[in-house]
């Protein structure tokens, strides 16, 4: 008799009708989605290394309308579990015209005792208030799971399963131990109802392998000379896209996907997901992680910002060349899109001092200096993690070009949002140019919201402070007319935040408005064990009627 061992995941809904459903059993099975309102899908198991998988398609949902929905595997009743506190998982089909509500973070660590978790307190309060307003769609940006820093109960289970002596120690070496690090976070009762509930979009960042992943062409190669690194590259990707790549796809694209056809044609999937795996190590540029979504008139463009690298210090870039092509080629027509939403795990617009010193440290490792300070500057790359969209300059200027493009003239979305995690903290950041200011009709603003379960230690917090600062702006500069940077055209400015702690943004686009809101999670005060609730730190619009030349609520005057 087959039993669920992880899941279900809402993964997939459209306006049209269409969803898709993930869940792994415990031995091959016929999974079957069955819905109040009698619609239904069913989908055989695949296996990949001896676990059994399947995404289950749905069509023909009613827009407008939330059906709960059970799964049962070889026609037996699995879900919801018996005697559940939560109320039944829906799938909830938004309308024509009706506002979408998108909630964003990264960075979730495996919950330990006494914590604050973002989405534990999220679920707990959508299902304590049934009438409460839900997110449409959950965006997780980034370090779903931490490959290199494991909580201490699976450190326990590593070390009944290997010698934590030997290479990489206490950080997972395959796919099996990377299956580990799922069940632990998604296995937790509040986050495993909320995504039975709630559809979400996944993209990795860097501890989904390792901390500090693709850093620099010196960083691969000595990874590569180590024994253990193929092995974890390749479980981490073929594990990504079982448990988070697969459901970011619409049921059209699952049904033209060549390996999901054959891993699912196949007995055991195993050795196709590995060759897979293994030819996206070899060329990165033969494998496309990033995806667009578009919900109604808002297009989410989900960019791969780490596998897709370009790392030979001549030719550096964030995204190679097919990459750029794609996020290009997908920005909006005139007047197709309301709002635009660029998904990247690493923020466009750092504080200053921390994106000078990126750009300082890229043009050091290039050899602006010399060969002692690139030796440096290497050095420093990977010791203070410089490595986001900043130390790539190129790339820098390739995503603002793009960003102007999509947001300038008529017929442009009125909000441009770029949407952020990985920095451990929360904040709103907005360009302006100086001199020559393109004519932009969107309002353009960088969203940053991180970590939704992590710690930032109080000298980094006060890294972060200074490096908003005038002082650290200065500082900034002249780090950059040190290693003989080109400055940008364009200068941002902080206009909300930073906020330190365990949250999450959300942004409720409705029309051409948008409005934008901060949660965070806490306990009572006082209290360091007991519920946690989500705060609001920030509820105010972003774009309440984009007028060309506005003040803008969120905005302050210089």
């Amino acid at each position: 008799m087959a039993g669920l061992r992880l899941g279900p995941l809402l993964r997939y809904v459209d306006q049209r009708g269409a969803a898709t459903v993930w869940a792994e059993a415990d031995r091959p099975c016929t999974v079957r989605v069955r819905c109040a309102d009698g619609t239904t899908g069913s989908s055989r198991t695949f296996q990949i290394a001896g676990h059994h998988y399947a995404l289950v398609p749905l069509a023909g949902l009613t827009p407008g309308t939330a059906t709960a929905y059970e799964v049962l595997l070889d026609g037996r009743p699995v879900w919801p579990q018996p005697n559940s506190r939560f109320p039944p998982s829906t799938i909830t089909v938004p309308a024509d015209g009706s506002a979408l509500r998108v909630t964003f973070g990264s960075c979730r660590r495996a919950p330990e005792p006494g914590g604050t978790d973002a989405l534990d307190a999220l679920a707990a309060g959508l299902a304590a208030d049934p009438e409460a307003e839900r997110p449409d769609v959950l965006l997780l940006l980034g370090d779903q799971v931490y490959a290199d820093s494991v909580s201490a109960e699976t450190r326990r289970w590593l070390g009944a399963r290997r010698d934590l002596r030997d290479a990489p120690g206490a950080q997972v070496a395959d796919y099996e131990e990377y299956t580990r690090l799922y069940y632990e976070s998604w296995l937790d009762p509040e986050v495993r109802w909320l995504l039975s509930t709630v559809p979400s979009c996944h993209i990795f960042d860097d501890h989904d392998v390792i901390d500090d992943w693709n850093t620099s062409a010196a960083w691969l190669a000595e990874m590569r000379a180590t024994p253990w690194w193929q092995e974890r590259l390749i479980s981490g990707l073929m594990s990504y896209w079982v448990h988070q790549h697969l459901g970011n796809l619409s049921p059209a694209e699952l049904a033209t996907d060549p390996l999901y056809a054959v891993v699912r044609g196949t007995p055991d999937g195993t050795e196709a997901l590995r060759s897979f795996a293994a030819a996206a190590d070899a060329d990165p540029a033969a494998v496309r992680w990033s995806y667009r979504r578009d919900f109604g008139r808002t297009r989410l463009l989900m960019v791969d910002t780490r596998a897709a690298r370009v790392l030979d210090e001549e030719r550096r870039a964030m995204l190679d060349e097919g990459e750029a092509r794609w996020l290009r080629e997908q920005l909006p027509a005139p007047g197709a899109c309301d709002h635009l939403l660029i998904g990247s795990s690493l923020p466009w617009l750092l504080p200053p001092l921390i994106h000078d010193a990126e750009g300082w440290d890229a043009a050091l490792c290039a050899g602006s200096r010399g060969p002692r300070w690139a030796r440096f500057g290497e050095k420093l790359r990977r010791r203070a993690d410089l490595e986001h969209w900043a130390a790539f300059p190129a790339s820098f200027a390739l995503l603002t070009e793009l960003i102007v493009r999509a947001g300038s003239g008529p017929g442009a979305p009125a909000t441009v949002a770029i949407l952020s995690g990985d920095v451990h903290h929360a904040y709103v950041a907005e360009p302006f140019w100086p001199n020559s200011a393109p004519q932009l009709t969107a309002r353009v603003a960088q969203l940053t919201c991180s970590p939704v379960h992590n710690s930032v230690p109080a000298p980094v917090r006060a890294g972060f402070r200074f490096g908003w600062s005038r002082f650290g702006r200065r500082l900034g500069r002249a780090l950059a007319r040190h290693g003989r940077v080109v400055r940008p055209p364009l200068d941002w400015r902080r206009i909300a935040g930073p906020w330190f702690g365990n949250q999450l943004m959300t942004l409720t686009l409705h029309g051409r408005s948008a409005r934008l809101r901060l949660d965070r999670a806490r306990r009572a005060r006082g209290l360091r064990i007991g519920p946690v609730q989500l705060k609001t730190i920030l509820d105010r619009p972003l774009a309440p009627d984009v007028t060309p030349g506005s003040i803008h609520p969120l905005e302050t005057r210089h």
